[in-house]
């Protein structure tokens, strides 16, 4: 069963949701189909939407597998958590504003660092079972 993984999945599927949901209020709002439109506020919360979508998969498949090989509990939720605040600090951050902020910088950093963890750890689990077999 696969309960941990599948909590950090629907968290960042929310997260996703919101940021979604953020662009849509702001096409509305600024009459603008396709694009930013020149807007800054609209430009942002596309990118944050998109950053999003962007990294979430590939940390959220890494995190599944991580699950799948029976890796410990605590560490499986130490890199949800990371994960998720990481993608929230990053969302934050850059749909204030375009340059570079706490959020953004601090965002980023724990994204990357959570998925070159997970896949490090990944591949040292591969080595461990190959070296023994």
């Amino acid at each position: 069963m696969m309960h941990i993984s599948g909590l950090y999945a629907a968290l960042g599927a929310l997260l996703i949701s919101v940021l979604a949901l953020r662009v849509m209020q702001l096409r509305h709002k600024h009459h603008v189909g396709l694009g930013g439109g020149g807007e800054e506020s609209l430009t942002c919360a596309i990118r944050a939407h998109a950053n999003a979508v962007e990294y979430l998969p590939i940390a959220l498949l890494l995190l599944l597998i991580l699950e799948l090989d029976q890796t410990r509990a605590w560490l499986l939720n130490l890199f949800g958590i990371v994960l998720i605040v990481g993608r929230i600090l990053h969302a934050i951050g850059l749909s204030a504003s375009a340059g570079t902020s706490f959020g953004r910088s601090a965002g980023t950093a724990l994204t990357m660092l959570t998925i070159i963890a997970m896949a490090l750890l990944l591949v040292w689990q591969f080595v461990l079972v190959h070296a023994v077999t």
